[in-house]
């Protein structure tokens, strides 16, 4: 009996961890700044200064095109999401055995030995929700790398420090050269594969997460 309950604690210790989220910590690997390749020292040709793969147009506006450039994304994220289902199951029986005659009389020694019994089962239930997310601002991410076809994989991170914590937007994806601007910047609605985070550290961040113990209680783990 003592190791049941000990077996129990261990297995409610373990998932009350895992219900736990660890907060996001800075300089993540993932979205590390990228720096610009070393150009391939080009051998002497009569003291030519061309480079292949950093001419520039003079007709064209400066944007990123190489690993290491920068490039401005202005986030315009708008989500809205409306869900209702309703569902009602009903089924009914009713079975009746009317009074058996034995010897020309109703019953058993006068006794009615009829028999009716009925079910009736019935479901109702009903669900609506509503979610709507909207987050805007900007954030400039490096070129990560330059794809074969021309598309530009970006990735980068911004952290603000606040007396109570810390804000942060991470973000990667693919840019076509043709959705960046004049001024170098484009749109989030115009990333491929798009991955923005946006979270933040501290008292704030706290405040509006339930307590380790209500995360338990609102896990698929909670049986009731």
């Amino acid at each position: 009996m003592k190791a049941l309950r000990a077996t129990l604690m261990l297995l409610s210790l373990s998932t009350l961890a895992a219900c736990v989220q660890t907060p996001p910590k800075p300089d993540d690997p993932a979205y590390a700044p990228v720096m610009p390749r070393t150009p391939i020292p080009q051998e002497l040709n009569n003291g030519a200064i061309y480079q292949a793969g950093f001419e520039r147009n003079l007709y064209e506006d400066r944007k990123a095109n190489r690993v290491g450039d920068v490039i401005t994304v202005v986030l315009t994220e708008r989500m809205a999401a409306q869900k209702k289902a309703e569902n009602e199951i009903s089924k009914g029986s009713n079975t009746s055995i009317a009074n058996p005659m034995l010897f020309g009389r109703a019953g058993i020694a006068g006794i009615n030995t009829g028999v009716e019994f009925g079910g009736e089962r019935g479901f109702n239930g009903e669900a609506d929700a509503n979610q709507s997310n909207s987050l805007t601002g900007s954030i400039t991410v490096t070129v990560a790398d330059v794809l074969p076809n021309g598309l530009l994989a970006v990735r980068g991170e911004k952290w603000i420090t606040l007396n109570n914590g810390d804000e942060l937007i991470r973000l990667s994806g693919l840019i076509r050269p043709e959705d960046v601007g004049p001024d170098n910047s484009v749109l989030s609605t115009r990333i491929a594969d798009a991955r923005i985070t946006y979270s933040g550290t501290g008292a704030f961040a706290n405040a509006s997460k339930p307590g380790w113990l209500s995360q338990f209680f609102m896990s698929p783990v909670w049986p009731f």
